[in-house]
């Protein structure tokens, strides 16, 4: 459903590197982020899901560091895609 628009998005740019991208990647990591938040809202005291989300947070923030150092054209428009960040105006 929604992995496969974000995947055809996806796709029109890298036909060959479809769900290994680091885009799609992240677009997962947000995906089970905000289910997880959304389990801990009602389930304050589960600890195991609590540590499961903190590393899948940060698997999620190396990849758009990486993705920040390498091409810093792709990162705002994921950024700006999944609303993952606050834009900042300067």
């Amino acid at each position: 459903m929604v992995k496969n628009s974000f995947i055809s998005v996806i796709s029109q740019k890298e036909k060959e590197e479809k769900r290994g991208s680091v885009e799609f990647q992240v677009f997962c990591f947000t995906n089970k982020i905000r289910r997880l938040t959304l389990h801990l809202e009602l389930h304050k005291k589960d600890y195991l899901s609590q540590r499961g989300l903190r590393k899948i947070m940060g698997k999620r923030q190396r990849l758009l560091a990486y993705l920040s150092k390498k091409n810093r054209g792709r990162y705002k428009e994921l950024i700006d895609q999944l609303n993952i960040r606050e834009t900042q105006i300067r």
